[in-house]
């Protein structure tokens, strides 16, 4: 019988998943990404404002590090992102979408204003920080159980439960100002006599220690505890967890309040060592964003030092960019948007290839 020779076609482009790439490798790709970003983004600013990039990057620069002022505005708001991500990386590396950081931060931020309020005058200041501590970090515990507990008894949608959670969250800020600010403003008077303590004449480096501390113990407790073995293989498969004996319902509870205590603190850092007051913006959208930060850095807590930094850095000089010369911060925003864009995408070439399609010959 002859042989018939045919070919066989297969989609002309197919995805196929990367071995694990060195870490010199990785490098490149990201810094290739940034050049790209900063080369688009010069095409982009010379067409919608007339304006010379390198200007405008300069422009940028010195927004994030122009003055020591704004140098430690940077580091504190560094720390507060930073400390909102670290609270949702637990949660998130066991596949349970927390994106109820904003409201967690909020009712902690609550909860320390209102031992401000009515203990203020009442206790000895370094008694007065230890109930303030321990009340937002109990808010905070609070607002995430009540979603892992629905999560774990009735497998509800911890994304959507979450998320609702953030409007009840501002909804009660709301209500609170409504009902304690009596002159109808809806502006709570700072409460500086009850805040944190200065270190060397500034209020942002206690912040900074506290999250450093933080940092450093929650890469501990993923990377080398029996907790973060746990969160690991739950979120590698609940079917595998429950194989070897890992009691699943246990850790999606105590792994949300670990992230409730955190988004706690946070609120606590933002109330008590820096605004000394809250409002409905206090948390500052900081929630959603940590979870950019967090999945960028592959939930390493080393790691999102530096993508905190990254994102920081881009806002920092967006508003700098905006008020040398006189455009709309949307303008900002866009560049903020276009390397951000770059450095999300080159993490796809990290981790798949591109394969074009070959043809062959098959024997009938």
């Amino acid at each position: 019988m002859a042989t018939v020779q045919k070919k066989q076609k297969t989609p002309l482009i197919h995805i196929v998943k990367r071995p694990q790439v060195a870490w010199y490798h990785s490098i490149i790709v990201r810094a290739v990404a940034i050049v790209a970003a900063l080369a688009f983004s010069g095409i982009v600013i010379t067409l919608l404002i007339g304006e010379n990039p390198l200007e405008v990057y300069s422009s940028i620069f010195d927004g994030a590090f122009g003055t020591s002022r704004r140098i430690w505005n940077l580091l504190q708001s560094m720390a507060m992102l930073l400390c909102i991500s670290l609270a949702v990386t637990p949660a998130f590396k066991m596949r349970f979408w927390n994106i109820g950081a904003e409201g967690q931060v909020l009712i902690g931020g609550l909860a320390t204003v209102i031992v401000m309020m009515f203990l203020g005058d009442k206790l000895p200041l370094p008694l007065l920080f230890l109930v303030m501590t321990a009340a937002s970090i109990l808010a905070g515990i609070v607002w995430a159980f009540i979603p892992a507990f629905f999560k774990a008894m009735w497998n509800t949608n911890e994304t959507l439960f979450t998320l609702m959670m953030n409007y009840v969250a501002i909804q009660l800020v709301a209500y609170f100002l409504k009902v304690f600010v009596k002159d109808g403003s809806g502006a709570l008077r700072p409460m500086s006599e009850y805040g944190f303590p200065a270190i060397g004449d500034n209020q942002f480096i206690l912040n900074i220690i506290i999250v450093a501390a933080l940092t450093i113990a929650v890469y501990i407790y993923l990377k080398f505890s029996k907790q973060g073995y746990e969160i690991s293989v739950v979120g590698e498969s609940e079917n595998t967890a429950k194989y070897i004996g890992i009691n699943v319902k246990k850790v999606i509870i105590r792994t949300l309040i670990i992230s409730g205590a955190l988004c706690g603190i946070a609120g606590l850092l933002l109330v008590g060592g820096t605004n000394h007051t809250i409002n409905v913006e206090t948390a500052g959208g900081r929630g959603f964003t940590a979870i950019m930060v967090s999945w960028l850095a592959k939930f390493n807590p080393l790691y999102m030092v530096l993508t905190t930094f990254l994102i920081v850095f881009l806002e920092k000089g967006a508003s700098q960019v905006s008020t040398d010369f006189r455009v709309p911060e949307d303008i900002s925003n866009i560049i903020t948007g276009i390397i951000l864009l770059f450095i999300i995408g080159c993490e796809f070439f990290l981790q798949y290839k591109v394969v074009f399609r070959k043809t062959r010959k098959e024997n009938d």
